[in-house]
C-alpha cells in the first residue's frame, strides 16, 4: 500500500481549529516534511493549491504556496520520495502547464507527478476573473478531460493541435518531453468523478468512512477495468497519535472543542456552490455534523484514525482489507513529529503486515 504525506502548505494545514498548531506556510517546513518522509520510507508527497483562504479566526488557508514551485524546490532536494504537485485547470493553460511539470519532471529525475484540480471552490477564481460560467460546476468534467488530453499528448509527442469545445491549438510545441508516463491523481468523489478518474488518471483520492471508501474504491476498479486500465483509490485521513489510545482521543477532542466556527461556515458557503448533488462539496457540507471516523469539517472532511501508534497501524491494515483502498494520503496536527512517530512506531508494523495483527 502506497503511503504519502499531504503537504500543509496552505495556512495551518488542514486542521480548522484554535487548538491546533497556527502556522503560515513556509518552504523550510515543508522541506523538513519531506525530508522526514523520505527518512523513515514513506512513498510520496503531495501539495495543494488555493488561491483564497476561507478566512476566520485562524486565517485558514488565508496563505498558500504555489504547488509547483514548492514541488521543483522539494524535488531538487530529496532523493527517492515521488513527489505531486497541483495543477489548478481553471487557473493555467494545459501547455503551459504541461511544460511547468515536465521542467519538474527533470529536476526530480524521473520522480514526478501531478494532481489535476478541477475547481470547486468559486470565490476562488472569481476573484481573478477565472470562473467560466455560471454552469461550470455541470461541464467541469468535461473541460478536465481536454485538458488532460493536451498535456499527455504534448508529453508524449511535443506537438499537439488539439480542437475541442474548450481548448483549441495550432501545432503548439513543448520540448524537451519527459521520457515516461507522468502519473495524474484526481479527486474524484462523485458519480461522475468516479467515471472521470477511471478513464484519465492513475489515482483517486478521497474522503470518507470505511463504507464511503468501499463504494468509491470498487467502481474505480471497476470502470478503469472495462477500458483495459486500473486505477487505485488513496484515502484522505488524519492521523492523531499518542503513547496511548486515551491520550490520542483526548487530543482529537480538544481539536474538535476548538473548532474555528466562522471558518467552518465560510467551507461550507462556498461548497454550497457547487450545483453537483454529490461528491466533495456534498461531503464537506455534512461534514459539519459528522463524527471524526467519518470525515468532520474540523478536520476539512478528512476521517481521522486516532490512538497509540500501535494501535493507528491496526486500524490503517483493517481499513486496508475492508475496502480496498491502494494507499492513503496522510496529514498530522503537528507534520514533522507526526510523521517521524509514524514511520518508527506504525510504518514498521504496517510493512511487516502480520506482524501487526500481533501487537496487543
Amino acid at each position: 500500500m502506497k503511503l504519502g504525506v499531504f503537504l500543509p502548505n496552505g495556512q495551518n494545514g488542514y486542521i480548522i481549529s484554535k487548538n491546533s498548531p497556527q502556522y503560515i506556510p513556509t518552504w523550510k517546513h515543508c522541506l523538513a516534511i519531506t525530508k522526514e518522509a523520505e527518512r523513515v520510507g514513506l512513498d510520496f508527497i503531495l501539495s495543494m493549491i488555493k488561491y483564497h483562504g476561507f478566512g476566520g479566526e485562524t486565517g485558514y488557508w488565508d496563505s498558500c504556496l504555489d504547488s509547483i514551485s514548492l514541488a521543483s524546490g522539494l524535488a531538487a532536494a530529496t532523493d527517492r520520495i515521488e513527489l505531486y504537485a497541483t495543477v489548478p485547470v481553471l487557473g493555467v493553460h494545459p501547455a503551459v502547464a504541461a511544460r511547468m511539470i515536465a521542467t519538474f519532471n527533470d529536476i526530480s529525475g524521473g520522480r514526478a507527478g501531478v494532481n489535476i484540480v478541477t475547481g470547486w471552490n468559486r470565490p476562488e477564481y472569481s476573484q481573478m476573473g477565472l470562473w467560466p460560467s455560471d454552469d461550470y460546476h455541470d461541464r467541469r468534467y468535461e473541460l478536465t478531460g481536454e485538458y488532460i488530453r493536451i498535456m499527455r499528448e504534448l508529453w508524449a509527442t511535443g506537438r499537439s493541435s488539439f480542437k475541442g469545445d474548450y481548448f483549441r491549438l495550432d501545432d503548439c510545441e513543448c520540448f524537451p518531453t519527459p521520457g515516461r508516463d507522468i502519473p495524474i491523481v484526481c479527486a474524484g468523489q462523485s458519480p461522475k468523478g468516479v467515471q472521470f478518474t477511471a478513464r484519465h488518471a492513475e489515482y483517486n483520492f478521497v474522503f470518507g468512512g470505511p463504507e464511503k471508501l468501499k463504494r468509491i474504491a470498487e467502481p474505480v476498479l471497476t470502470e478503469s477495468a472495462k477500458i483495459g486500465r486500473k486505477v487505485g483509490t488513496l484515502a484522505l485521513v488524519t492521523i492523531i497519535g499518542a503513547d496511548t489510545d486515551a491520550e490520542a482521543k483526548d487530543r482529537c477532542d480538544d481539536i474538535v472543542a476548538g473548532a474555528d466556527q466562522e471558518a467552518l461556515l465560510n467551507v461550507v458557503k462556498s461548497a454550497s456552490m457547487d450545483t453537483n448533488p454529490e461528491g466533495t462539496s456534498r461531503h464537506f457540507r455534512d461534514g459539519m455534523t459528522a463524527d471524526v471516523t467519518e470525515g468532520n469539517l474540523t478536520f476539512m472532511g478528512f476521517p481521522v484514525i486516532h490512538g497509540s501508534w500501535e494501535s493507528i497501524a491496526l486500524q490503517i491494515q483493517d481499513l486496508e482489507a475492508k475496502t480496498g483502498i491502494s494507499g492513503m494520503l496522510l496529514t498530522f496536527p503537528e507534520f514533522v513529529e507526526g510523521v517521524r512517530s509514524f514511520g518508527e512506531r506504525s510504518l514498521p508494523l504496517l510493512r511487516g503486515g502480520a506482524a501487526a495483527r500481533k501487537v496487543a
